[in-house]
């Protein structure tokens, strides 16, 4: 079939099994063609081939509202949806976004890229539903592993409460973005093996409705034996319990099956949860026959053999760089323990939990869970290492307050993905933990310059006993830098001089360092002389640089790929405003207040003024206002 010729998804309604089978085939050739040049989250799109059909063919979108949890599996709805003809283009700059998006099209009706929130939505739109005395059906699909995230456990116990019509969608895959881990993923295990549960319990309605009600006792405790009954059949009975009709497990790609299944779903009352049984990758070897997530989210292939297309002799990833700092300092501290929520493979932590497994604690999708352990830990004197992307730090802000930095409790934060992250787009960039950090009382925060700094500073934060410490580090590989064989400490709140100019000065960190190295040798051949600050400690900031730069009226400039709004810069400008230096020039460089989307980083920095050139005009700007003054 042409799926460049696909308006939407009514034509769905006139297919054959057979026809729809073929289609299948088309869409999986096509996702792994185009994937191949593209990357993306090949892995979950192949697993949800068929689901994705059949829910289009018995459901009238954008009418009934098909809700996708952390949306990277709509690749296959957006092909159906009329935006095959732009998949060249797919998590490129101004391109196609690799996660649902309102403004692309009317049947993506909730945008996501984080887990564990299409339950919470679809109960929203179900109320507004009844309130509005409107007739749609609203489904959630959401995955095994974000169904172990609180919040979907929490939707659930309110759709169950509350008796809202809904069918709810279960893709068990048995993995998320790594194998699935936790006591409700053996129950899913469980109920995996147990065949056809709504046909068991009919079954046994029907054999109990034939026994005679000889005597008061045997009427009266019928509905009990029912219940105990279920249980002897039915290993978990935990949706149910809950106020759910639970239909499953369906093989998810097989028609005939997932059909029956979803009309019999339609015409019950209240909610329902469909477990329905995929295989990730499915239709590709190599993403089919990964067991750690690999294949999850990719960057381009090589389509006939699987291989990844890398850059050769790279420097070593950022993650691989600080876990395996951290692995090598454990082997020295038994008080070292690492907490993931479901990173293990991006966070590189593999090595460490093959090396001390007793010591490596993968929670699943429950951030918040994952820093309130890491407390804990703490109390008892142990070195928790909480491995957290800097946008999945956003989920856990509550715990970082209250439960870390308000007890004062010795916990290192590292905050992998700290910066703009591309592809990923909005949802994933890491520019908001400065912002949301700073102002918490007790942290310290801090970014390397290069990954052999960066291997200093975890050694500083396992060595650092005074409450809790992060460490920023951004997203790819770092410059092949020499790294030290012995680490040492970095004392806490200073900065470093990495060139002396007299014109005007710059502070910055991490990854713009580079950038402003740059437009200070491109300034200083026209005589401008430019010093250039390491600002490495974010919090607490060098107090004694900055007075010694205010104290000679030195015009500064703050740059950081993160927000403006209450960022470092800001930072900046209340030390001068609470110190009395209010004619110091001070002006700011970084992410506007928008929310940046995807492209690559490059594209990303130019789109919002963050280049080096732009750093030239801000200094050279700067510069002529203190030749003016003199």
């Amino acid at each position: 079939m042409d799926l460049m010729s696909i308006k939407d998804p009514s034509f769905l309604k006139g297919l054959s099994n057979k026809e729809l089978e073929d289609l299948s085939r088309d869409i999986r050739r096509f996702l792994i063609e185009r994937l191949a040049s593209t990357g993306g989250h090949i892995g979950p799109n192949l697993g949800v081939v068929e689901l994705t059909i059949a829910l289009h063919k018995c459901f009238d979108s954008p009418k009934d509202k098909l809700i996708w949890d952390v949306g990277h599996q709509s690749y296959v709805h957006k092909i159906l949806t009329g935006r095959a003809n732009q998949f060249d283009t797919l998590r490129q700059y101004k391109g196609l976004c690799g996660f649902p998006k309102m403004v692309e099209s009317e049947h993506d009706v909730w945008e996501t890229g984080h887990s564990s929130t299409s339950l919470s939505a679809a109960m929203g739109m179900a109320i507004a539903r009844d309130l509005k005395k409107e007739s749609s059906y609203v489904v959630p699909i959401i995955g095994d592993g974000a169904l172990t995230g609180g919040m979907a456990l929490e939707a659930l116990n309110h759709i169950g409460h509350e008796q809202k019509n809904m069918i709810v969608i279960l893709n068990d895959n048995e993995m998320s973005i790594a194998p699935n881990v936790g006591a409700l993923h053996n129950v899913l295990g469980r109920l995996r093996t147990a065949g056809k549960y709504q046909w068991v319990k009919d079954e046994l309605e029907y054999l109990l409705k034939k026994i005679p009600a000889v005597g008061g006792k045997l009427a009266s405790t019928a509905e009990r034996v029912k219940d105990s009954l279920k249980y002897l059949f039915v290993s978990g009975m935990f949706f149910e319990e809950l106020g759910f009709t639970y239909l499953g497990p369906v093989d998810g790609h097989d028609f005939d099956n997932l059909f029956e299944n979803l009309s019999y779903a339609k015409k019950i009352d209240g909610p329902v949860l469909l477990h329905v049984l995929t295989k990730k990758g499915k239709g590709y070897e190599p993403a089919e026959s990964d067991t750690v997530g690999t294949w999850h989210g990719t960057g381009p292939y090589k389509m006939e053999t699987g291989d990844f297309v890398k850059p050769v002799h790279t420097p070593p990833a950022w993650s691989k760089l600080v876990s395996e700092t951290v692995q090598k300092l454990a082997r020295k501290d038994e008080r070292i323990v690492a907490i993931t929520p479901a990173m293990p493979v991006g966070s590189k932590l593999e090595g460490f939990a093959s090396e001390f497994p007793e010591r490596m604690y993968d929670v699943g999708i429950a951030e918040q869970h994952a820093a309130t352990v890491a407390a804990g830990l703490a109390t008892q004197k142990m070195k928790p290492f909480l491995a957290i992307y800097s946008t999945f730090l956003q989920r856990a802000y509550d715990q970082v307050v209250h439960d870390i930095c308000r007890q004062n409790l010795n916990v290192f934060l590292g905050i992998d993905r700290a910066g703009l992250v591309g592809a990923d787009g909005e949802t994933h960039q890491g520019v908001f933990d400065i912002a949301f950090l700073r102002h918490i009382p007790n942290l310290v925060l801090m970014m390397p310059k290069d990954e052999n700094e960066g291997q200093h500073m975890v050694y500083t934060a396992v060595q650092y006993d005074d409450g809790p410490i992060a460490m920023r580090f951004p997203r790819g590989n770092g410059l092949g830098v020499p790294m030290d064989a012995s680490l040492h400490t970095i004392p806490i709140g200073t900065w470093e001089v990495l060139k002396n100019g007299d014109d005007a000065a710059i502070l910055t960190f991490g990854t713009t360092i580079p950038m402003a190295m740059e437009a200070a040798a491109i300034l200083e051949k026209r005589g401008i002389s430019i010093k250039v600050i390491n600002a490495r400690f974010i919090k607490p900031l060098d107090e004694k640089m900055l007075l010694e730069l205010f104290n000679e009226n030195m015009p500064v400039l703050t740059i950081e790929e993160a927000v403006l709004q209450g960022g470092f810069g800001s930072s900046v400008l209340e030390f001068a405003h609470e110190n009395g230096f209010h004619h110091v020039e001070i002006d700011r460089m970084g992410i506007p207040d928008q929310f940046i989307e995807h492209g690559s980083v490059d594209e990303l920095l130019k789109e919002i003024g963050m280049t080096t050139e732009d750093t030239v005009n801000r200094l050279n700007t700067l510069a002529r206002k203190k030749q003016k003054r003199a």
